[in-house]
């Protein structure tokens, strides 16, 4: 069965796409910096801080973030198929030097997007993990592939013969050449962003790192069918407020949104709220994982406190040691509602 873990790697994005083939991807990635040994005394706390109270707020999952690197060798994943970075900010790449370092990367998509070197004489990220992106995206990493496929793009292993040709179900739906060519015009790479929809056997899964209105408006337009009620949505932008136009969840009507990690008020609930579309955030809950099933996607969640207060909690049904919570139902296949 198809696994997807998004782990609680701070204020960033880090997913990784276990497939039915056998091989990951990894989209983002962010915390691999962190000190495995302040990651360990974290959880132990939060442990602690778990038999004391009976939930609330944000449930203290912010200070309890998870290096994915350390993720990846401690459940067995030794090597990546494919690193899809969303477009080049920090925040989806922080601990990427330490990640080709300790495990091994087949293949490295990147959108085209061109930007500056930040700035890294303040701290909070590390000038070595910009390096090894600008020697990935210049195709000067010896053994990684570097593809730059856009939208629509049909190609081997992502979605090509699908299923005999051993595709992962992986589907680009932005950015256009034009958004990157915008972007790189307006020097704002998060209208460049990969969009990437997972089409999993419960339900469509979609990634759109930072995505901002532009780009929804191409995806709305050109790739509707498979974006539309889909199985879940990992919020744009981590799920923080801004003054975009969130008419696309209209269309994408998500089953369930993941939020990210940030202070509850940078977040954009109402948004959803006032759709009435479910959401949890990684406040809450952890590491998430998904499992694509013939009936839906079931999910887990690592916090136990949080996933109590769910009404399918089922505490002996545990998946990467995250706590099952329920289930986001398959679409109805149109054949079967007609």
């Amino acid at each position: 069965m198809p696994t997807v873990h998004f782990l609680n790697v701070g204020e960033g994005d880090c997913s990784i796409l276990q497939h039915s083939s056998g091989r990951v991807t990894m989209i983002d990635t962010c915390g691999g910096n962190l000190d495995a040994k302040q990651e360990s005394q974290a959880k132990m706390v939060h442990k602690i801080f778990e038999s004391t109270v009976s939930g609330g707020g944000d449930y203290g999952m912010r200070e309890c973030p998870t290096n994915p690197v350390n993720y990846c060798l401690a459940n067995g994943i030794k090597s990546i198929f494919r690193f899809i970075l969303t477009h080049p900010d920090m925040d989806h790449m922080d601990g990427l030097d330490n990640l080709l370092t300790r495990v091994p990367v087949a293949n490295f998509w990147k959108t085209g997007t061109r930007k500056e070197k930040p700035d890294f004489s303040e701290g909070g990220y590390k000038e070595e993990d910009w390096d090894s992106y600008a020697a990935l995206a210049a195709r000067k990493r010896e053994g990684i592939t570097v593809l730059s496929h856009l939208a629509g793009a049909q190609f081997e292993f992502a979605n090509k013969g699908e299923p005999k040709g051993g595709g992962d179900y992986l589907s680009i739906v932005a950015p256009s050449p034009q958004l990157v060519a915008t972007a790189n015009e307006s020097e704002d790479c998060n209208d460049a962003s990969y969009v990437v929809v997972y089409r999993t056997c419960g339900g469509n899964i979609v990634f759109p790192g930072d995505a901002h209105d532009g780009t929804w408006e191409h995806v709305t337009k050109h790739y509707k069918s498979l974006v539309q009620n889909c199985g879940v949505l990992i919020a744009p932008h981590h799920g923080r407020k801004s003054d975009r136009d969130y008419s696309f969840l209209d269309v994408l009507k998500p089953g369930l949104t993941l939020f990210g990690c940030a202070p509850s008020e940078h977040l954009a609930y109402s948004a959803w709220s006032y759709r009435e579309l479910p959401y949890i955030t990684q406040n809450q809950a952890g590491n998430i994982i998904l499992e694509g099933t013939d009936e839906g996607i079931e999910v887990f969640v690592e916090n136990i406190t949080f996933a109590r207060t769910q009404q399918a909690f089922d505490e002996s049904r545990t998946h990467f040691g995250c706590y099952y919570i329920g289930r986001v139902p398959a679409p109805v296949k149109q054949e079967q509602a007609a």
